[in-house]
């Protein structure tokens, strides 16, 4: 069976640089039974995949049209032949792979001499006998990685490629492979990959080169040969390598543990496992080294294959390693143990595993003991566990008196407020991002904290009573649920604030007069309404924008990332974009230009309305609206107008006499007016008493017409008139009697004795006769609509005889 690469390695030759490119320069045509290269390939394309198809050969030509091509995988197919100018029309490109095909000999490959720019070459997995490489690969001086495979490794194979400096060289290792020693000694690269087929032993002296040859070493797909490799380490004196790497390994923990303790005892500085399986786990505790030059030991992603162990037995081993850096990622371990001994770890990183907040102590009968033997490390970091109380936590740690920077984020940690938390001193970066915790975690932080972050949190708002916290410099909120800007009143030194995709709608910039030290200030992607609220908020965006601004505060992203959620026509607005007027914002303002205007239209209509006398047209009209109700909803009974002859009797001065002969009587009857009227020239009967006719003319008539003047009050007969046409008032109803005001008559010029006239001028609405002409028709319209009624036909009588 042909060695694979693991995944995460293959990545590597792939080539990273695809995340540059545009979508539309990617063209993915694998899997597609092809047997040739296609001709309709996009003239833009960078990165062709071309592998898992039955290509056999490439040609001059195959190329010309994609001369922008810097990726190009024809990995998986059956590719035997590449002719020498196939990649004449690509000068751009950067990353090749040929793996998992039949090229035969790695001496031919004169095709690499118009590939001057590669940097990722990958011919793993072919079918080539020797490692000879030809005087091609001298060419390749841009080379960063180079993957290969032959059944047969000897000194001198590399010798073409001994000026160019490699990053990282791949040695995917076939069965029974023959190594000569010393065959690496003309590779100059940083790193060597050593990826082996299953159950394959790697070859004493390939380990032996390596270890001399290269400062990082990575062994994959390794399952046994570990005891052996142990004794190597052990046996060695000098090891140039510093970095060693286990990639997707099985082991069991015997050799694991074995294996650990070799490296424990020679210079390496790191040692690096990951995507582990583990079996045979102990069931007691297993012996570590107590000294050491190693510097971190990191193990990811591990699988357990054993369901009865001591798991006090496994951590111990791990928490006891004598290193600087001890990080298990990425694996199900629930627990983690104290050491026995004062520990010389500083960093320990247990991200992404299942810890719960038991971590660290022990119970002995109903007591809980925390841990006193990690007083030297600096940063610890939980990230991505089971921990759940904040308050607990504070406890497992109280005794880390050198403990710096701590990392819980990515838990489900909550604080209630009730209990007080004891964190270790020194802590100065603390990060509590995407928890649980609500407005109450300000009162369980350390007190030295400089760096706080608590983004992706449930925090409302900060409260006004809080632990003081005088170092703190950098706080971040995003993701949180605050409504405003807080107060820097518990922060009295912070430079740093960050409150993006809060609920901030109108953020309240004077709170931001308590933040002295304020220079870095982040409100993105916040609701925003674009209100006269958000003004201030604004002009701070602006001046900022503008280095203008009196505090100095930098607002970061403004101002694309600061839009207008409402009001909707200005949604998705940038806030420096929006008007908004400030006669909308500034009361007084808008009372004035409200007011004024006002008040000069009210001053422009009564000067208009004087000028042009409007009240009196609309006093009038509505008088003749009025008439004209009344006429229309008085239920007039027949009976009641028995004997009625005329519309009404006019009563006036004879000083008058002239207006009413030419004026009156013309505009009330006739064809203009349509109206009986009786006066005393006319109607009264010769012979009857003066009393007696005005009697009977008051009896005869609808309705009473006083023509009132300064001469009418002074005359006795018309006092008389209207003496009797009050007692008749009071018998017909209150719309009996009509007034016409010939002149003005102020109530100081009308006798006592007119105390009926006085009464009836205050009760009812007198109609004004106007001097001038044009308002004299509206005037007789109005008369005769108070006059108007429906009087049967009036016979001959003695008034008219």
């Amino acid at each position: 069976m042909r060695p694979v690469i693991a995944p995460w390695a293959a990545v590597l030759f792939l080539g990273l640089r695809l995340s540059a490119s545009s979508h539309d320069n990617i063209v993915d045509r694998s899997s597609q039974n092809l047997s040739s290269v296609p001709r309709d390939l996009p003239h833009t394309t960078e990165s062709l995949d071309l592998s898992c198809n039955r290509i056999q050969k490439l040609h001059r030509g195959d190329f010309k049209n994609t001369t922008l091509l810097r990726f190009l995988n024809i990995s998986w197919n059956s590719l035997e032949e590449i002719d020498p100018e196939t990649f004449l029309d690509t000068p751009l490109l950067e990353d090749l792979d040929l793996s998992h095909n039949r090229l035969k000999n790695l001496l031919d490959q004169r095709y690499l001499l118009h590939t001057d720019n590669l940097l990722v070459l990958n011919l793993a997995c072919n079918k080539f006998l020797t490692m000879t490489l030809g005087s091609e690969f001298s060419s390749l001086v841009k080379l960063e990685r180079l993957a290969l495979g032959a059944k047969n490794i000897s000194a001198g194979d590399f010798q073409n490629i001994a000026e160019v400096k490699l990053h990282t060289l791949t040695l995917s290792l076939e069965d029974d492979v023959g190594y000569e020693a010393g065959s690496l000694k003309d590779v100059h690269a940083q790193k060597l990959q050593i990826a082996l087929s299953s159950n394959q032993i790697i070859v004493h002296d390939l380990f032996s080169d390596a270890l001399s040859l290269f400062a990082e070493l990575e062994l994959i797909n390794l399952r046994k040969g570990y005891e052996d490799l142990s004794d190597q380490l052990r046996a060695r004196k000098e090891i140039y390598t510093s970095s060693l790497y286990l990639s997707n390994i099985s082991i069991k923990w015997p050799d694991l543990t074995h294996f650990v303790n070799a490296v424990l005892n020679t210079s390496l500085a790191h040692l690096y496992t990951a995507d582990v399986v583990l079996s045979d786990l102990p069931q007691r505790d297993t012996d570590v080294a107590t000294a050491s030059k190693l510097k971190s030991f990191t193990v990811r992603r591990v699988v357990v294959n054993s369901f009865f162990f001591s798991q006090e037995a496994v951590y111990d081993f791990f928490i006891n390693s004598p290193v600087d850096t001890l990080a298990i990622i990425d694996s199900p371990i629930i627990y983690m143990t104290c050491p026995k001994s004062q520990s010389r770890v500083l960093h320990l990183d247990f991200s992404y595993c299942s810890l719960s907040d038991s971590i660290f102590s022990r119970v002995v009968g109903q007591e809980t003991i925390e841990c006193e033997n990690l007083n030297n490390m600096r940063n610890l970091i939980l990230v991505g566990n089971n921990l759940k109380s904040l308050h607990l936590l504070s406890k497992r740690t109280q005794n880390m008196k050198s403990l710096r920077h701590l990392d819980l984020g990515l838990n489900s940690l909550v604080y209630d407020g009730l209990e007080n938390c004891s964190w270790p001193p020194n802590i100065i970066n603390m990060s509590l991002y995407s928890n649980g915790l609500t407005d109450s975690v300000f009162k369980c932080l350390p007190k030295g904290t400089e760096i706080l972050d608590l983004q992706n949190n449930q925090i409302s708002v900060i409260p006004s009573t809080i632990l003081k916290l005088e170092n703190l410099s950098s706080l971040n909120l995003n993701a949180n649920r605050l409504r405003d800007l807080p107060v820097c009143n518990g922060f009295p030194i912070l430079n740093e604030l960050f409150l993006k995709s809060n609920s901030l709608h109108t953020p309240s910039v004077n709170k931001l007069g308590s933040c002295s030290r304020l220079k870095t200030l982040d409100v993105s992607s916040n609701p925003f309404t674009c209100t006269c609220g958000l003004k201030s908020f604004i002009n701070l965006g602006i001046k900022s924008e503008n280095q203008e601004s009196d505090t100095g505060i930098e607002l970061l992203s403004w101002p694309s990332d600061y839009l207008c959620a409402y009001p909707e026509v200005n949604r998705n607005s940038t806030l420096n974009s929006i008007l908004i007027p400030e006669i909308s914002c500034n009361v007084g303002l808008l009372a004035t230009a409200i007011l004024c205007p006002t008040v000069a239209i009210i001053i422009l209509v009564m000067v208009m309305c004087h000028r042009l006398d409007i009240p009196w047209y609309i006093c009038m009209i509505w008088k003749w609206t009025r008439a004209k109700h009344r006429a229309r909803m008085r239920q007039v009974r027949p009976e009641d107008l028995v004997g009625i002859e005329f519309h009404a009797f006019v009563s006036y001065s004879q000083h008058d006499a002239d207006w009413v002969h030419n004026s009156l009587i013309p505009n009330l009857e006739g064809p203009s007016g349509g109206l009986r009227i009786c006066h005393h020239e006319k109607h009264f009967v010769p012979g009857k008493s003066i009393i007696e006719n005005i009697i009977t003319s008051v009896e005869k008539s609808r309705r009473s017409l006083f023509v009132l003047s300064a001469h009418f009050v002074k005359s006795e007969w018309c006092h008389y008139e209207l003496y009797f046409a009050s007692h008749q008032h009071l018998i017909q109803g209150s719309d009996s009697v009509v007034l016409v005001l010939l002149e003005p008559l102020p109530q100081y010029l009308i006798p006592s004795k007119y105390y009926q006239l006085k009464s009836m001028m205050n009760r009812h609405t007198y109609i004004e006769w106007p001097q001038d002409r044009a308002k004299q028709r509206l005037f007789w319209a109005n008369l005769r609509a108070a006059l108007q009624a429906d009087l049967p036909n009036a016979p001959v009588t003695e008034l008219e005889e």
